[in-house]
């Protein structure tokens, strides 16, 4: 198997501090800097810590119970994490940073980093050498070839899977889907290797993949599964390597989508008001995200010939092997 899953801490399931009475006899003895985090600053830094956490699970589409079970912290407590009211170990932060796959300081940082791009760019700069770094001080990204490669990238029930097979026959290149690529590196399928190497797992298998697919593939276009983009490190090389089209539809369009697939999470019209809310809410949490790609299109009430032959209008020149 190419990635291990991590150990869990069996104890972190029952886990429920409770010292403020000790707390309160001691208070007098505090030292004075310690003394001025007063109530109000740990209620603040909680809220903080309670924004981040949902924010996180948001944009990787996981629901308050994958997160519980993936990180191995008992419902009920993330629950009070979440809302704010819990007081949480640094134990258990990091159970929550390897099961959103996220540096442990993305939680605890004075604030967060100013935008998308400021983060992205951090990312791509850590990996250029002394000499690369002078080039990008003078040209940032501009330098970048992406070849003939485009990325299609969007929320579930948008269109990749559809739509990038005949837009890569038009370009006359290859068509990937990177969860297949996956499931062929891991020899499991996608739903498997959650459950088996969980959040992290998963997102090592996924760059290790399109890493793969770049070296191979000079002209390809490519399907990604939608919570590539909130991974910022494999995000800012797939913006890095490929021409990447947000693709775009409305909640319900999407909705009406992954229903027609019998997605067993929404096999029901009885829950559409519950799929159209987690819809919502990973849009919302994912869009600053998705508005990084250089271009967009919005698939909704159009067929499959009338969605490539608009991707292709947006593709720059010298990808288009056939005229519209």
């Amino acid at each position: 198997m190419p990635a291990p899953p991590k150990d869990k801490d069996k104890n972190s399931r029952t886990v429920a501090p409770r010292r403020r009475a000790s707390a309160k006899k001691r208070g007098s003895s505090k030292p004075a800097d310690a003394a001025q985090l007063g109530p109000a600053s740990q209620e603040d830094l909680k809220k903080v810590l309670a924004q981040r956490v949902r924010d996180a699970r948001a944009r990787r589409f996981m629901t308050r119970k994958a997160l519980a079970q993936e990180s191995g912290i008992s419902l009920a407590y993330l629950a009070r994490v979440e809302n704010g009211t819990g007081n949480i170990s640094l134990g258990l932060l990091q159970h929550l940073a390897l099961a959103l796959n996220l540096p442990i300081e993305s939680f605890l940082a004075a604030e967060q980093a100013p935008n998308a791009d400021f983060t992205l760019i951090v990312e791509f700069l850590k990996r250029q050498s002394a000499e690369r770094l002078a080039l990008i001080r003078r040209q940032l990204f501009n330098s970048h070839d992406r070849a003939q490669r485009v990325a299609l990238v969007g929320i579930r029930g948008v269109g990749k899977s559809t739509l990038g097979p005949a837009l890569a026959q038009r370009l006359a290149v290859p068509f990937v889907e990177l969860n297949r690529e996956i499931e062929k590196e891991a020899g499991l399928g996608v739903s498997e290797i959650f459950t088996v190497y969980g959040q992290h797992g998963y997102r090592v298998i996924e760059r290790r993949c399109l890493e793969r697919i770049i070296v191979n593939h000079p002209q390809v276009v490519l399907a990604t599964a939608g919570g590539i983009v909130a991974e910022t490190a494999t995000y800012e090389i797939l913006l890095s390597s490929f021409f990447t089209v947000w693709l775009k539809a409305s909640p319900e369009v999407m909705f009406e989508r992954v229903l027609a697939q019998h997605d067993a999470r929404i096999a029901s019209p009885e829950l559409r008001n519950e799929a159209l809310e987690n819809i919502e809410r990973t849009l919302e949490a994912r869009r600053h995200l998705y508005e990084l790609a250089p271009a967009a299109f919005d698939t909704g009430g159009k067929t499959v010939e009338q969605i490539v032959r608009g991707l292709l209008a947006l593709l720059p020149g010298g990808m288009r092997s056939l005229p519209l």
